[in-house]
């Protein structure tokens, strides 16, 4: 069982890494750290189990944060209108986006970042994703508003990428021409 124990943490040179591709099909290897991290994340989000193991609540995890510099991320949420996102994806990819973008106005954490973060992340408002799922089936998914937030977020783990290099180093809170908050 993961843990945060087994969270990379900022400044671990991993995270600053662009990620290998999974060679597919997954080892049995790679399909059983990707189930473990998206166990990861529904034991973090369930209270109780939360509070016996000191789990921090996350709704994505990708496999660098682990120590692992495969393309493969998990993620399992709500999004603000109540649809269920579960996913266990192998090297996935955006294949189209939006013009516009759209930040969270209380901004954005991160399990491998350990401090607050002021500041507003522009994300493209919608994308369309393409991966490979734990099953082995290829999947299209057309994302929008907090979905699209939350995988680019764990898309950019995999490029060696943090969320606050995304911010506005001169003003964290200014919003670019053609940007939107997402509601929340």
């Amino acid at each position: 069982m993961i843990t945060m124990k087994d969270i990379i943490r900022e400044g671990d040179p991993i995270l600053r890494k662009v990620a290998s591709d999974v060679e597919l099909p997954p080892t049995a290897e790679e399909k059983n750290i990707l189930e473990s991290m998206l166990e990861f994340l529904k034991n973090s989000q369930d209270e109780e189990l939360a509070k016996k193991y000191d789990l921090r609540p996350g709704v994505g995890l990708a496999a660098p944060q682990i120590g692992i510099s495969k393309r493969m991320f998990a993620v399992h949420f709500q999004d603000f209108d109540g649809a269920e996102y579960s996913y266990g994806l192998f090297n996935p990819k955006i294949v189209s986006h939006s013009v516009a973008k759209t930040y969270l106005s209380n901004g954005e954490g991160c399990l491998s970042v350990d401090r607050e973060v002021p500041g507003y992340v522009p994300r493209y408002q919608k994308i369309t994703l393409k991966a490979t799922d734990l099953n082995g089936n290829e999947v299209k998914l057309k994302l929008k508003g907090y979905a699209a937030i939350v995988f680019q977020h764990e898309l950019d783990h995999l490029n060696g990428v943090m969320f606050y290099d995304h911010i506005n180093k001169g003003d964290p809170f200014f919003i670019p021409d053609n940007t939107i908050a997402c509601d929340q």
